[in-house]
Parts: C-alpha cells; structure tokens; sequence
C-alpha cells in the first residue's frame, strides 16, 4: 500500500503569515503552493520552493479564483476560457520558481472553491483539465489532483492527463461523497488522533465515514492535510506516524499513481 501526502502551503501574503509551512515539509510528500491570486506572492512563492527542493518534497502549483479577500473561498462565475486561462497563468508563475530551484512541477490541485466548482460542474471540470494540459511542456507529465469520484476525476481522464484522486482526512464529508461546506458543524476536524484514523481507513479499506454515519466507498491516491487547520503540525505528525504504522509507504504523487 502507498499514498502521497499533501499540504496546501505557501498561503502567507506580504506581511500576513498563516503558518510555518516549512515544519509540515518533513511529514509530507508534495506540497501545493499558492500561486499569487487566492494567497501567496512572489517572496512566498520563492521561499516555499526553495524549502520544497531542500526536504525533496514534491512541488505543485495550487491555483484559485482572484479573490485575495476570500481567501479563494468564495464562488466567482468565470467563462470556462477565463478559468483555463488562469489555470495556465499561475501554473506558468509557480513553474519559474520550481525550476531555479532545480524541481520539477509535478501536479497541479486546484484551491478552494474553483477545486469544489470543478468537482460537481463539468464545463468547469473540463476547463481546469484543459488548463493543465495546455500548461505541460514537451517531455512534462503534470498530474490534476481532483476529488475522489468527482468529474474532475472524468475531466482529466477525458483530456488523457494523469490524475490523482484526493481524500481529505481533516474535513467531514457528506453522504454523497462531497465536502461538507466550511461552517457546518463537523466539516473540520482538528483532533490529530481522529484525522489520523481517517487516513489509514482511506488507504487501507477505501472508504471515508461521512458525517451522518454512513461509509462513503473512494479510492485515493493523495491525501491532503490543510496547512491553515489548527494544530497542523501536530495532524501531520500524527498522520504521517499513523499511516507508517499501518504498512502504508508515503511517496510522491506520480509513484502513487503509478507513472514513475
């Protein structure tokens, strides 16, 4: 048994500073960097590379909606051209940065609410995977990390792009296999023991406990750990520990899907 672990990272803007992403880097095996629209900036896209390639983690671009704001976590209506486009955009941004450093981008995970839009509406499914194919150069291989049964999953495997499917242990999920909407009771779970459970039920029998109780059946190849969720660290540790225990190799994304 295998998975990638991830973190949404790089989320610090100017002299606001979420975390200290550099200490989830040793318990992780990819990183998703913000890209400079929902979070992020060229220091921080920079310096969070720059970490990624000295603890051989992963580095992915991590694209959202122009919504400094909100943090990416409010829903914008864009044309499915617009959201290519700025797929293409940050991925090309975050690209610059990786290869100074002498790394590979490796995937591509949409942020926020364009990576929830993408995964139940297909014009925007199709889009974020044409972005992402439009994106790879000559020779690259970028890997779309979509929810687990969502149409971006379809979307990627209709381009022909390698995709990744994701399972989050820190977020309660519904019965339908979606995540529950931040502000719900029960849609973040902090208790590092809890998430760390979570995981290995992910990885070892293919399902997730939604929220009501019932056993949602999914398949995952990545599993992401939320930087901004408090007591990250701690989770990471703990999950990082607990999927070791359980005989579950943590390795990049491309060797968890099979690619490399």
């Amino acid at each position: 048994m295998r998975v990638d672990l991830n973190t949404d990272t790089g989320e610090a803007f100017g002299r606001w500073k979420i975390c200290d992403d550099e200490a989830l880097l040793p318990y992780v095996s990819s990183a998703n960097v913000a890209c400079g629209t929902h979070a992020g900036d060229p220091l921080v896209m920079e310096s969070i590379t720059a970490a990624c390639a000295r603890h051989g983690v992963g580095i992915g671009a991590h694209p959202g909606f122009p919504d400094l704001q909100g943090f990416g976590r409010r829903e914008m209506r864009m044309s499915p051209a617009e959201i290519e486009a700025f797929m293409m955009y940050q991925i090309g941004a975050l690209r610059v940065f990786a290869e100074y450093h002498g790394q590979p981008l490796t995937h591509v995970k949409p942020h926020g609410s364009l990576y929830n839009m993408a995964s139940v509406d297909e014009s925007i499914a199709m889009a974020v995977a044409r972005g992402v194919a439009r994106s790879m150069r000559k020779g690259e291989t970028l890997v779309l990390v979509g929810l687990a049964n969502s149409l971006m999953i379809d979307a990627a495997k209709r381009i022909g792009i390698p995709v990744a499917s994701e399972g989050f242990c820190d977020r309660g999920y519904t019965s339908d296999g979606n995540l529950a909407k931040r502000g719900t009771p029960g849609a973040l779970i902090s208790e590092p023991s809890e998430v760390a459970k979570r995981a290995v039920q992910m990885v070892t029998q293919g399902k997730v406990t939604s929220m009501d109780g019932t056993h949602v059946p999914l398949k995952v190849d990545t599993i992401c750990i939320h930087s901004d969720t408090p007591g990250a660290l701690d989770i990471a540790v703990c999950v990082c520990s607990a999927l070791k225990e359980a005989g579950i190799e943590i390795t990049g994304i491309r060797k968890a899907i099979g690619i490399e």
